[in-house]
This record gives C-alpha cells, sequence and structure tokens, in this order.
C-alpha cells in the first residue's frame, strides 16, 4: 500500500550521516539525489565526503556513473551510489546521485524511482510521515 508523502519530509540516513534532515520531493526528478563535499576514486572505491565536518568520508565498494539533466538543461555524469533512507518508522533502500548541492535549500531530493513504488504526493501538505510516525 502506498503511503502518503508531503511536498517536504523529514528523514535519517544515517550511513551518510544525515539524522532528521529536511528533504524536498522531487517528481520531476527519475533518482533521488543527496549533497556532497566531494566524490573521487581511490584504488578502484568511490571515496565521498558528504559533510566538512567528516572530512575522512567514506568508501563505497559498489558505484557507477550516471548522465542526469541537471534542473538548467546540462546533462553532466554523477556518481551514483545506493543507501537507505527512512522515511517515517520505514526504511526504503534507493540509489542517490552525488552532487554537491551547497548552494540550494535542501541537501537530498527523492526522485520518482523511490516515489513511484511506495508514496503518493500531497504538495498542499509537509511533514505528513513525522506526524504518522510518532503515534
Amino acid at each position: 500500500m502506498k503511503r502518503t508523502i508531503g511536498r517536504k519530509e523529514r528523514a535519517d540516513i544515517p550511513e551518510f550521516g544525515l539524522k532528521d534532515s529536511v528533504v524536498k520531493i522531487d517528481t520531476g526528478a527519475y533518482t533521488s539525489s543527496i549533497h556532497v563535499e566531494s566524490a573521487v576514486v581511490k584504488n578502484e572505491q568511490l571515496h565521498v565526503v558528504f559533510s566538512k565536518d567528516a572530512p575522512e568520508g567514506k568508501f563505497f565498494d559498489l558505484w557507477e556513473t550516471k548522465k542526469v539533466k541537471s534542473s538548467n538543461g546540462i546533462s553532466v555524469e554523477r556518481y551514483t551510489i545506493e543507501g537507505d533512507i527512512r522515511l517515517g518508522n520505514v526504511t526504503y533502500t534507493t540509489k542517490f546521485t552525488l552532487t554537491n548541492r551547497s548552494k540550494m535549500k535542501y541537501p537530498v531530493l527523492l526522485g520518482r524511482r523511490l516515489l513511484n513504488r511506495n508514496f503518493i504526493v500531497d504538495t498542499s501538505k509537509v511533514n505528513i510521515l513525522s506526524a504518522t510516525s510518532n503515534n
């Protein structure tokens, strides 16, 4: 059964260092994306720094690249990794493209790849899942 989600929700992405972070629902994006300070390949592993507060970063053995058309219409190659995101009281596994979103309001966008199977979006609401997970 699909759950209703608002245009913005609160989520935890522990392996990426995010707790109770506001995420924006983006029905125009296919893949979810997450802010990173840097992402580089070192010895066949992807080294990702998610935050200036944790410059040691994290290494990923499984990663790929994907061509993504950004909001300005320009196609760019981005690294993609899989991770778990907790929305309300349920954890989902999805792919995230990695990009520097430091100039954006929200560090995480959730795209249709995750939304289609699991949610109905009510754009008139925010934090629906946060309210229901406390009950």
